[in-house]
């Protein structure tokens, strides 16, 4: 058709400078200018067969060129190309760049010369380079008169056109960001522009392709696009011709760019990580068409990897023609497949997978024949899959190929393990169970995770093992993992077989694992895990590389009530391991060069750690220091334990006095100076902390041992000693307590240090038989009367100080102490039957939440100074409101027969806390609008006392608690610390079989309140494991038991709440799917234990 309007338009007029003239005279459309292209092409066909008006046509082209195409140029590069509205307007002004360019093209070739070739490429080029909207226009001028210049002349013209149309499209946004104008004149430089200036060859060739190779390699993933779509628009230019010249001489000609190691890494890139469709579709493009033109040329062809040595890139031989083919199309087929996204399309070629790796292997000495970063961008494709299913297929098939085969190494292959794989890894629904599996019985997945890293790790060269597990354990600390796979990948190390693999820096590895990435873990999933971590360490630390130091450092990151606990499994097999290595530990510096190994075995490094903590600190700053951090009592208190069962150990079958006389020796430096607390009122004070520290933890850890502790002979002995040294240690705590020692901010962490400490000698006393007259007994009736003394002194108008202020929050927290003390040993009440003693009296009539003034003269220094170990006087005020309210919840369990149903039955009350029991409520929920949530227990077990006799007569104030301690339960909601006991105490006061009982008979707003209270327990319990548990498991043992008691009516009431029974037996709890997760790993391991 354009060459019938073309004839036509000869026809009309002999001259052909007429006819230009004609179509340049008027607005330039897009029909005219297009028609104005074909007639200038038709006359290009006649100037080649030497046709009419070859002698003025130059001159006509010259002045269509300069007068109309070039000035039509110049107008549409004001205007943005890449419009946001895809218009009529946008449309029309392409349409009139490419056939002006088009045109261009013709007049450079009809003018007889290269000078207007020249002359409009330099002005193109110069346009192009100033950006702007004007580039897309100088593409199409470069792009139609680019081949009209001469590869020899031109060359240097050529070379910077050539890099400033590489730069212009490698400079896209491969991402398909905002900025379309340059994303468009980038698509057009090069679709167009290249491909027109691959046609020069030589020097413009060479500069694309010099520029191609200084280019990152392999680029990332949002940079792959651009230097795909030049390759593919170059494809025909960088490959060789399969019909052309197969001589040495042609192929210099032109690059070939299989034999580039950066194309082949390029294309990789673009298959495997490319984020859109196109973009993978044009590597396989290259790849398909690299493998055509080796099976025509059928020359050999090899391109090794940038590293050197190893299998080659791409290889080709004619030899292998038929493998090679096969091969390629089968890898091309996978990665087309896997396009489709849909599981049921691509598990049928999977087993074609499993094909390549056979053709990759020499089975003749077992190397690579293909470079397994080939195969590796499969799996990667799979792994980044939107599809999970597809991601979780792509895992299992990568875990179970050393199942079958065993593949060479490779670096390439332990990269993409700690790399892409570990990534993948991290994704938690792929550990979920199979259909038809039970609950509790697994992970698959975790199952062949586990075998696959114990085979891979086994075949591993020595050299590389070690190398390989350290990057494998900091890839697991160097992001955020999720619980359930860091527990399966802990699994499968702890399963690693014996190796001396890991040193010093694989230790720390392993700790930065416990402290960054499984603090926020679930607790038994984080227990479990901690628990692999520590078997991985003694399966694979050499100890020779590592000080005992070293590795009690390591322990002190595990939690004893979490994993590492005493009478555990885990603690004898540690116990175990430490007998087996403990004079093979690397020395100290200070003894590396003294004595036989034995001069530095376990005992002798906890004797001398016993002898270095207890040693007065040679920075004593006064009585005014701040009280010792708490993990140096930790970590001497855990190694004096596991020393003793170590030696428990040795001594098993000899004489059980050895143990005795090592823990002694152990343990003298700490009672000795426990013996002169009593007696030596000039011990340092920071010495004082330490030992106190140090006892405390010594009987935390102890007796954190799941079994009798009858049986238990260390905690025996233990016992016996400090037994021993109570006197020594209560009567210093009484005199600390009790005689204005305690005047600064920081005097208050001693306080509950020394409070700490009786709590434990108590519980000692109570466990080998309480006797009136012992220690504590003696200390516990002057404890209380000098408490109450101090509370009770007033300030006579003064401004209080610091120091008396301090000492009145000693003197609750002390009373708050004698309180639970005497609900826990009825021996420590002298007359619990009688009626109201003093301390009874000054509780009673004490103002609830009486809080502490805050001295204004010397308080504010103190708390800057010791900022470190106080939050603030709130904080201090806050603690004091919390030991009232401790008091008061033991009075009100003592007295709960007196009081009264109602208001006005007692005409003069005695104990007003208890004869007003409204009023007590009430400053119940104001103690809870300003207490931490982790000091509002007392409060509950005050409500729980005090709303089953207020529930018919104060029906509105009930509900209002109801409400302030949901809402405080509902913020909890994430701190797993305080979120259970607080839980536990809402349940067991809202839900109180008496309350029960009392709101479903009168059916008012109370019964509506608990219902709505049961929905959103349920509610919570979804994203929760373990709240609907807490719930339902109280209310059934409540009902049961209470049912033979005098409240008969109680199980009949259950009927009334029988939405929660029926929840409990019929559907469960409605888990989110990742909590149904958790929930079959957290039985897993359950059934681990």
């Amino acid at each position: 058709m354009e060459w019938v309007l073309a004839e036509t338009l000869l026809s009309q007029s002999r001259d052909p400078r007429v006819l230009l003239g004609a179509l340049c005279r008027e607005e330039a459309s897009a029909e005219r200018v297009e028609t104005l292209c074909f007639l200038l092409q038709r006359l290009e066909d006649e100037e080649a067969r030497g046709g009419r008006g070859a002698g003025a046509l130059p001159e006509a082209a010259r002045e269509v060129a300069a007068g109309y195409l070039v000035p039509l140029l110049r107008g549409l590069r004001g205007r943005p190309a890449g419009a946001s509205d895809p218009g009529p307007p946008a449309r029309h002004r392409r349409r009139v760049l490419r056939a002006a360019g088009a045109a261009l093209r013709s007049c450079a070739r009809l003018a007889g010369g290269p000078q207007l070739a020249a002359a409009l490429a330099e002005e193109a080029l110069r346009d192009l380079l100033a950006g702007g909207p004007g580039a897309e226009a100088a593409v199409e001028v470069l792009a139609a008169v680019g081949p009209c210049l001469r590869p020899r002349e031109d060359g240097p013209l050529l070379e910077r056109v050539a890099r400033a149309a590489l730069a212009l499209a490698l400079a896209a946004d491969g991402d398909g960001g905002e900025a379309r104008p340059a994303e468009d004149a980038a698509a057009l430089a090069a679709g167009r522009l290249l491909p027109a200036l691959g046609q020069c060859g030589g020097a413009a060739l060479r500069a694309v392709w010099d520029g191609l190779g200084a280019a990152a390699a392999p680029p990332g993933p949002g940079r792959v696009g651009p230097q795909l779509r030049v390759l593919s628009a170059l494809a025909e230019r960088l490959l060789p011709e399969p019909g052309a010249d197969r001589g040495p001489r042609t192929r210099e000609e032109g690059p070939d760019a299989r034999r580039c190691w950066r194309f082949w890494r390029t294309v990789q890139a673009g298959l495997a990580q490319a984020p859109d469709a196109l973009t993978r579709k044009r590597a396989r493009y290259l790849l398909q068409r690299a493998v055509e033109v080796s099976a025509e040329l059928g020359a050999r062809c090899t391109c090794g990897p940038q590293e050197g040595n190893g299998p080659s890139l791409f290889w080709w031989s004619e030899k292998k023609k038929d493998e090679l083919l096969k091969f390629w199309e089968n890898y091309i087929l996978i990665m087309e497949t896997l396009e489709g996204n849909q599981i049921h399309v691509i598990k049928p070629v999977l087993p074609k997978l499993n094909s390549l790796f056979e053709y990759a292997v020499a089975e003749e000495n077992g190397n690579w024949l293909f470079h397994p970063s080939w195969h590796m961008c499969i799996y990667k494709r799979m792994f980044e899959s939107e599809n999970k299913i597809l991601t979780k297929e792509g895992v299992i098939h990568f875990l179970e190929l050393y199942e079958t085969k065993v593949l060479p190494f490779s670096p390439e292959f332990s990269e993409f393990i700690i790399g892409p794989l570990m990534d993948a890894l991290s994704e938690s629904s792929l550990y979920s169970r199979s259909p038809g599996q039970l609950i509790g019985s697994g992970s698959p997945l975790g199952l062949k995770l586990q075998k696959f890293l114990v085979t891979y790790i086994s075949l591993l060269p020595e050299e590389i093992k070690s190398s390989f597990l350290l990057k494998f354990i900091q890839k697991m600390s160097s992001r955020h993992w999720c619980a359930i796979p860091i527990l399966f990948l802990s699994k499968a190390l702890a399963h690693v077989p014996r190796c001396k693999a890991l040193g010093l820096e694989g230790l720390l590895a392993l700790r930065d694992v416990l402290q960054c990435t499984m603090i926020t873990h679930q607790i038994l999933l984080r227990g479990a895990a901690q628990c692999y971590l520590l078997q991985t360490a003694m399966n694979l630390v050499d100890v020779e590389k590592v000080s005992l130091s070293d590795v009690s450092t390591f322990l002190m990151c595990l939690r004893p009530e979490e994993s590492l606990g005493r009478g555990t499994s885990l603690w004898t097999e540690l116990c175990d391991w430490l007998r087996a290595n403990e004079n093979c530990f690397r020395k100290p510096l200070a003894y590396s060069s003294v004595g036989p190994p034995e001069t530095w075995s376990l005992n002798a490094y906890v004797k001398s750690l016993v002898q270095e903590y207890i040693k007065s600190p040679a920075l004593e700053t006064g009585e005014n220091c701040f009280m010792p951090d708490w993990f140096e009592a930790k970590l001497v208190a855990m190694m004096v334990l596991l020393a003793a069962d170590v030696e428990g150990m040795k001594s098993q079958y000899s004489e059980k006095r050895r143990t005795q006389n090592v823990l002694r020796i152990f343990l003298d430096p700490l009672l000795e100076s426990l013996m002169k607390f009593g007696t030596n009122a000039y011990m340092p004070l920071l010495k004082t902390d330490r030992c106190l520290q140090l006892l405390v933890k010594l009987l935390h850890t102890c007796m954190l041992k799941g079994s009798s502790s009858q049986d238990d002979e260390v905690f025996t002995l233990l016992q016996n000693f400090v037994l021993s040294t109570t006197e020594s240690i209560s009567e210093f705590i009484l005199r600390r307590l009790t005689m204005n020692e305690l005047s600064t901010v920081s005097d208050l962490d001693r306080c509950h240090l020394y409070l700490m400490v009786l709590t434990e000698l108590i519980n000692l006393h109570l466990r080998v038989g309480w006797k009136r007259g012992n220690p504590i007994w003696r200390i516990m009736s002057p404890l209380k009367n000098a408490s109450i003394r101090h509370l009770q002194e007033m300030d006579r108008g003064q401004e209080p100080t610091l120091g008396t202020q301090v000492q009145r929050a000693v003197s609750m927290a002390a009373l708050a102490l004698v309180c639970e003390a005497s609900d826990r040993t009825p021996e420590l009440q002298p007359n619990p039957l009688e009626e109201a003693g003093p301390m009874e009296s000054f509780v009673f009539a004490l103002p609830l939440n009486h809080t502490l003034r805050k001295p204004h003269t010397e308080v504010e220094s103190s708390l800057r100074e010791e900022s470190s170990s106080s939050q603030g006087w709130g904080k201090i005020v806050a603690r004091y409101i919390h030991d009232q309210w401790v008091c008061l919840s033991f009075l009100l369990k003592k007295y709960h027969t007196l009081i009264p149903t109602a208001e006005g039955e007692i005409p003069e009350p005695i104990l007003p806390a208890v004869h007003m029991p409204a009023r007590t409520l009430q400053s119940a929920l104001e103690a809870l609008t300003v207490l931490p949530s982790d000091q509002v227990l007392p409060v509950f077990r005050c409500m729980n006392i005090l709303v089953p006799k207020l529930l018919t007569s104060s029906e509105s104030l009930c509900v209002e608690s109801f409400d302030m301690a949901w809402k405080v339960i509902s913020a909890l909601s994430n701190t797993q610390l305080i979120f259970w006991s607080n839980l536990k105490a809402f349940v067991q006061f809202v839900f109180n079989t008496k309350v029960l009982t009392i709101a479903a008979k009168i059916k008012g707003q109370a019964y509506f309140k608990i219902k709505e209270i049961m929905y959103k327990i349920i509610e919570m319990s979804a994203i929760k494991t373990g709240v609907f548990n807490t719930l339902i498991s109280y209310c059934c043992k409540s009902w049961v038991f209470s049912a033979s008691d005098v409240y008969q009516v109680s199980l009949s009431s259950a009927k009334n709440y029988s939405e929660l029974v029926f929840e409990a037996c019929i559907f469960g709890t409605v888990f989110r799917r990742d909590q149904r997760l958790i929930q079959d790993v957290q039985t897993y391991v359950e059934n681990l234990i």
